[in-house]
């Protein structure tokens, strides 16, 4: 996948740096937990980081003792983020939680004339494409921008291995309220000594036995591939529709489901379109945040299931009951350690003499919103005209070609601030090709508009998908 740049800019030199001590509760070295091994296998994949955060404007007179404090809060209140990794002579991490410490908070100036968006953006960049030093560095690089000596922007980026999407939604509750309570919930030292317990290993066991029968169950093929081999082998691209985002509570109030078993059908109904594949075979990321402690942690936690969706011949609706269905087990088999699961997979692979990784992700990150109880009131003529107008809004566009690596086909779901959707697909094309995940993307939209549209009055016919061919899309 890669790490998102932003190369406009030169990286300007830090007018000033700033020590910051810290102390927090738990000390100690153990095991990864499972959800760190889950993130940081993708990591090694995607030889990256998968660095979090970004840019923020700072209100007016917050000084740059305030954003000091920020960070000291922070590290104190979050184990994650004062963890390291210590490395074994074969390579192995291991992680080590530490009870005090000092980080460095730099300060950039924006020059005269100069634009402190800018030089924030800058920053934001170097501090994304400079590798991390996982087992000297902590985990967390924090920047303030000055313009005429007074703080304007707060640049605050950090590698993947500390919190997951939920993780931060938490962290940025407690920043905001400067929540002092102790953290709950079960963090990452503890984590890994119950997965060690007898208890920890038969959930483990359990669920791997459920992925040896599933993946001995399923076809190989889950993707298109292979392709013409393409350099830069690695696509990226932003897909945007507010009128999908208009159509999911629709399909989720006709079919009696939530939100994300309906996006999850949507993305098996579009990935068939796209491709002839039936059943189509997802890992489907699980926040795990419905176990017992795990609710208000911020670390990763997050893991992949797997579900396969027959949906050749199908309805919507006959797809979305399938997708319920396929996702409760999904949802339940997704607590496991990841290396076991990288030994299966090598495993089966040799016994059949084929490959059998599934290579297929989607990542629900959106909050499910509005509810269903809303979508039925609306009047129908209203979302029939709000679903068309939205139609033509819809953008796609490739925003990256790199040769550093990514997973086969990954698609992120996240809202978008004026109530739409944007899915982040990122393609290996030696397995999807680029006008295939256009037509996903745009087949999936279909798909949606289609299925809210069903019955109502002046619903009609929609124009068919058009996909320009590989390589000038977007």
């Amino acid at each position: 996948m890669g790490d998102a740049t932003d190369e406009r800019f030169a990286v300007p030199d830090v007018t000033e740096r700033v020590t910051v001590d810290f102390a927090g509760d738990g000390e100690g070295e153990d095991e990864m937990s499972w959800g760190m091994w889950e993130i940081w296998g993708a990591m090694c994949r995607q030889e990256s980081g998968l660095p979090i955060g970004g840019r923020a404007l700072l209100e007016p007179g917050r000084t740059l003792d305030d954003v000091a404090e920020e960070l000291r809060y922070l590290i104190g209140r979050f184990p994650a983020m004062r963890t390291r990794l210590r490395f074994d002579a074969a390579g192995r991490p291991r992680q080590r939680l530490f009870a005090t410490g000092e980080i460095t908070l730099e300060v950039y100036d924006a020059g005269p004339g100069s634009d402190p968006d800018e030089v924030a953006a800058a920053v934001e960049a170097h501090y994304r494409r400079t590798p991390f030093d996982y087992a000297n560095d902590w985990p967390v690089r924090m920047a303030v921008v000055r313009q005429q000596g007074r703080p304007v922007q707060m640049v605050s980026v950090m590698h993947h291995l500390v919190m997951d999407g939920r993780g931060g939604a938490i962290m940025l509750r407690d920043v905001r309220a400067r929540e002092t309570a102790p953290v709950t919930g079960t963090q990452q030292l503890e984590q890994a000594r119950w997965q060690r317990s007898p208890a920890g290993q038969r959930q483990s066991e359990r669920t791997l036995r459920y992925f040896e029968n599933f993946l001995r169950a399923v076809s190989a093929r889950q993707l298109p591939g292979p392709t013409d081999p393409r350099t830069p082998r690695h696509w990226l691209a932003e897909f945007r529709s507010a009128a999908l985002a208009a159509a999911v509570p629709r399909i989720a109030a006709r079919t009696g489901t939530g939100t994300p078993v309906v996006l999850l059908a949507l993305f098996a109904i579009g990935l068939h379109r796209a491709t002839g594949i039936s059943p189509v075979v997802v890992r489907p990321v699980v926040s795990n945040r419905f176990r017992p402690g795990l609710s208000d942690v911020v670390c990763p936690v997050s893991q992949s299931g797997m579900c396969s969706l027959d949906v050749e011949g199908a309805t919507t609706s006959e797809v979305v009951e399938r997708a319920e269905r396929a996702s409760i087990s999904a949802w339940k088999y997704a607590y496991y350690q990841p290396e076991d699961l990288d030994a299966l997979i090598a495993r089966l692979s040799r016994e059949r003499g084929e490959d059998v990784v599934i290579g297929t992700y989607f990542n629900d990150r959106t909050a499910h919103a509005p509810t269903p109880d809303a979508a039925r009131q609306r009047a129908a003529e209203e979302l029939v005209e709000e679903i068309r107008a939205a139609r033509g809004s819809t953008t796609f566009a490739w925003t990256q070609r790199q040769d550093t690596s990514s997973e086969r086909f990954f698609v992120y779901a996240d809202d978008t601030p004026d109530g739409g959707l944007v899915f982040d697909i990122r393609i290996d094309t030696h397995h999807v090709s680029p006008s295939q995940a256009e037509a996903f993307a745009r087949c999936m939209e279909e798909a949606a508009v289609e299925a809210a549209l069903e019955g109502l009055p002046g619903g009609g016919t929609l124009p068919g998908v058009a996909v320009p061919p590989d390589g000038t899309a977007g």
